[in-house]
């Protein structure tokens, strides 16, 4: 049996080349990749400083390049992949997205949806923990580089 190549550690790696150029830019190292039948429908990565826009998230940005490519609002049968928890704005979103599935990396304590009381769609799968370690460690090299240039 053959095995598809195409698994969440897969589209994960893609969601983390987002998060390297968000880093090589300033920003602070989140990537997205929304996903639908194997293929990429939309990627994005942080925003908010080349914006000057508080909503400039990752996903946001994704879910907004994916609505584009599907010509409607609702990305059902799609799945996010995000190097970190998303926040309450983003779970918002991704709740009124109705997205099937949402894919996540690093676990952000302090302002993911999950300890924030944000919800996500009651059908939405969520799935954490993929390449963890990877995105937990961007975002550390990120927030020390910048306290060392302040």
């Amino acid at each position: 049996m053959v095995e598809n190549p195409f698994d969440d550690t897969y589209f994960m790696k893609k969601a983390l080349q987002e998060a390297e150029i968000a880093f090589e830019n300033g920003e602070v190292p989140v990537g997205a990749v929304i996903v639908a039948n194997n293929r990429i429908i939309g990627k994005a990565h942080n925003l908010t400083e080349r914006l000057h826009d508080v909503t400039a998230h990752a996903e946001m940005q994704a879910i907004t390049a994916a609505s584009n490519f599907l010509g409607g609002k609702y990305l059902r049968g799609c799945t996010l992949y995000v190097t970190l928890e998303p926040c309450q704005m983003c779970a918002g979103a991704l709740y009124w997205s109705q997205i099937s599935k949402v894919v996540y990396g690093a676990a952000d304590l302090e302002r993911g949806f999950n300890v924030m009381g944000g919800h996500l769609h009651p059908k939405t799968e969520v799935v954490n923990g993929i390449l963890e370690n990877e995105s937990a460690e961007m975002l550390k090299r990120f927030f020390i580089q910048r306290r060392n240039l302040n």
